[in-house]
């Protein structure tokens, strides 16, 4: 029942921008709780991913004095990662194409990653 609402958040989520390719929300240990993923997407490699580099930006952020973490950004040649906290214990990674409007995924990341940590808690 919560998998199926999470399922849900995510698939909102994709929805509100053409631009969203796939979401998951991972744990904080690498485990893949939900996703809307490609077919051709290891949720495994996903989630170990997204999971290895929250660590680091956490790790980053703390060292650097740059103050809590809020989210990690990765920009490549046919897209970006985004990956910000949804509570303590969960990850929300979002895959976009390479012209997206960060602004206005950004804010729909946070609104989702808010219902998330509602269904979690």
């Amino acid at each position: 029942m919560r998998a199926d609402l999470l399922t849900s958040v995510l698939t909102d989520l994709n929805g509100t921008s053409a631009d969203i390719e796939a979401s998951g929300i991972i744990s904080t240990d690498g485990l893949m709780i939900a996703s809307v993923l490609p077919v051709n997407m290891d949720e495994d490699r996903v989630g170990a991913m997204s999971a290895a580099m929250l660590s680091l930006g956490d790790r980053t952020a703390q060292e650097l004095a740059r103050g809590t973490l809020e989210q990690v950004l990765i920009k490549g040649a046919k897209g970006y990662v985004l990956m910000t906290y949804a509570g303590t214990e969960a990850v929300l990674t979002v895959l976009a194409k390479p012209n997206a409007k960060l602004g206005l995924i950004f804010l729909d990341v946070k609104r989702a990653a808010e219902s998330i940590i509602g269904l979690l808690e």
